[in-house]
């Protein structure tokens, strides 16, 4: 049932958001040098290593590590990196991983490929069997301003719950957090 409601709801979306990405598209080549696509290594379902693709926010120099990791992640951001970031549309991207099957609309963060500490608590925790979701529980409470270990008890808490309308709640949640900026590190 989720992977169905997953592939409607992204195919009910990609044409709502096929004129926002075009225009994403066009600014942040007229206003950085790359590719308009970052692609990331992240963990996918049985911690298989998938690449996830997002709206390069960022400058083409940046170190591949997690936002929180670098010492001054502003000054890394691309001229319309600030608002992609604020506004969740460096995601959009996201859309097409779900129709390919590496993603979810719901379900924990994918973590980046070096990080072993989240992975490694996601692993005992039984967390690497979901696959990883574009929205979750620890991205509504809290996404960019929690520690690791409490995503990771998030994540276990929505593990233990998961349903439809627990995925409907988050992505209900996550839709009014994206319309007021909350939780989100620029």
């Amino acid at each position: 049932m989720k992977k169905v409601f997953d592939i409607f709801l992204a195919l009910l979306l990609l044409p709502i958001f096929l004129l926002p990405m075009a225009i994403i598209t066009v600014l942040i080549k007229a206003t950085s040098k790359g590719p308009v696509l970052y692609w990331s290594y992240r963990i996918g379902k049985n911690n298989a290593v998938y690449r996830m693709p997002k709206f390069r926010s960022m400058q083409i120099d940046t170190p591949v590590v997690a936002t929180h990791l670098l010492e001054t992640p502003e000054s890394h951001l691309s001229p319309v990196g600030g608002f992609l970031r604020a506004s969740s549309l460096d995601e959009l991207p996201q859309f097409f991983s779900v129709l390919k099957g590496d993603m979810s609309f719901v379900g924990p963060r994918p973590a980046l490929y070096n990080q072993y500490d989240l992975i490694d608590l996601r692993t005992k925790q039984g967390i690497d069997q979901l696959l990883p979701g574009i929205t979750g529980w620890a991205q509504i409470n809290g996404r960019d301003e929690i520690s690791i270990a409490e995503k990771v008890e998030l994540d276990a808490s929505y593990l233990q719950h998961q349903s439809f309308w627990f995925d409907i709640k988050i992505l209900y949640k996550t839709f009014l957090k994206v319309v007021k900026h909350t939780g989100v590190s620029h």
